[in-house]
């Protein structure tokens, strides 16, 4: 039977999207073509006639979670208009978000494994990668665009490495602490 355009199209968004969610979950080498399709609902004969190659579902799904985690920072910012960036502080560095592999932050769950992708993969995380930065730079007053520019890319850092330390501890306290830490050093680094 064949599928509308419109429904082509649908389907299309639908294996991005559930792309973007698993491969966060279990890397863009941890899942095959077979698992991502039926994880869409669709067959793995459908994935040849949407996508050129898993690669590049893998940019367009990076594209997706990084555009998906920009808009859970616009979200926090707009519900505290007043601490802006420590909504974003509050959201990123929580206990929930390190939980949230699914959804959560595709620069902690897959940057070791996108630097190992192709340029086409690399160019949507460096794509999203900016898009935090400019937020991050609206939030931090500096002296010029090059200090900002610099404390942005120094909370990002430390945002996703406290982030990810977070996740490969079992101990949950241990966790806690280096969500804290990391949020207590990026306020100290957007003080100084």
């Amino acid at each position: 039977m064949r599928v509308s355009r419109v429904q082509a199209e649908e389907n299309r968004q639908t294996v991005i999207t559930v792309a973007s969610r698993l491969f966060r979950e279990h890397g863009f080498d941890g899942i095959g073509l077979k698992d991502l399709m039926k994880g869409a609902g669709l067959t793995q004969g459908a994935f040849y006639k949407q996508f050129a190659s898993k690669e590049d579902l893998a940019a367009q799904a990076s594209s997706r979670a990084l555009e998906s985690v920009s808009g859970r920072w616009s979200e926090a910012i707009a519900a505290s208009p007043d601490d802006p960036l420590g909504a974003v502080i509050a959201f990123y560095l929580s206990m929930d978000h390190r939980e949230e592999k699914m959804d959560g932050c595709p620069v902690a769950a897959l940057g070791s494994d996108a630097a190992r992708q192709s340029s086409d993969v690399k160019a949507s995380f460096e794509t999203g990668i900016k898009a935090y930065l400019e937020t991050l730079g609206r939030m931090i007053d500096g002296a010029d665009d090059e200090e900002t520019t610099g404390k942005a890319m120094a909370v990002l850092s430390t945002m996703v490495g406290a982030l990810i330390l977070s996740r490969v501890v079992n101990d949950p306290d241990l966790a806690q602490a280096f969500l804290d830490a990391g949020a207590q050093q990026v306020r100290q680094s957007i003080a100084d």
